[in-house]
């Protein structure tokens, strides 16, 4: 179990690191094609990584924490349901070419130049700042079969989420500016508990 908390907690900070604003500075300093093939290769060595962290886990012996019962399951699909409608509507205000880095590398490709980033507030994004990371945190605990060992990786991925969405927050504040910041004070971060207002 310790060697899984190691791999977890160096797989969210390498992840953290690499997405920093220094990081971005760097390849961007850089131009041409580092630039455009930054965010592309984020992503796929993110989920590079991410594959032998997983394969480890599954391979752990597990023990059941609780025992499934009638309203624990309603809980659990509830959650899941409410991370499905989170990821869609994040699907519908994002671009997801550009997420993936594929609109940066066709810019490159094309000889155009990097668009600035889009300040949204539609959709979704009138209910909750961060969709996608309220998602994942649904996602996570909405799954069955708590054991010893996923209640390690939900912990350490729920903490690892609500960290990167702070550090988001700040980001996008020293982007995005005054504009950003009232936004945050008109819409929650990660529990849309607002909604209908």
């Amino acid at each position: 179990m310790p060697l899984l908390i190691v791999l977890w907690v160096g797989w969210c900070v390498l992840h953290s690191l690499l997405i920093t604003t220094t990081v971005h500075r760097w390849f961007a300093g850089k131009g041409g094609r580092w630039q455009a093939c930054y965010r592309f290769g984020y992503v796929v060595f993110s989920l590079v990584t991410l594959v032998p962290v997983l394969w480890y886990s599954h391979t752990l012996p597990q023990h059941p924490l609780v025992e499934p019962s009638f309203w624990l399951r309603v809980w659990q699909s509830l959650l899941l349901l409410a991370a499905l409608v989170l990821f869609i509507g994040g699907l519908r205000v994002y671009d997801l070419r550009t997420f993936l880095g594929i609109r940066q590398w066709q810019q490159y490709r094309d000889g155009q130049p990097g668009e600035s980033p889009v300040f949204v507030r539609s959709g979704i994004l009138r209910y909750v700042r961060h969709p996608w990371y309220s998602g994942g945190l649904a996602l996570l605990w909405g799954q069955p079969g708590l054991t010893d060992v996923s209640l390690v990786t939900r912990t350490i991925l729920s903490a690892y989420l609500v960290v990167g969405a702070l550090l988001e927050e700040r980001k996008l504040s020293a982007v995005l500016g005054e504009s950003y910041r009232e936004y945050c004070r008109s819409v929650p971060m990660l529990l849309p508990w607002k909604f209908g207002r």
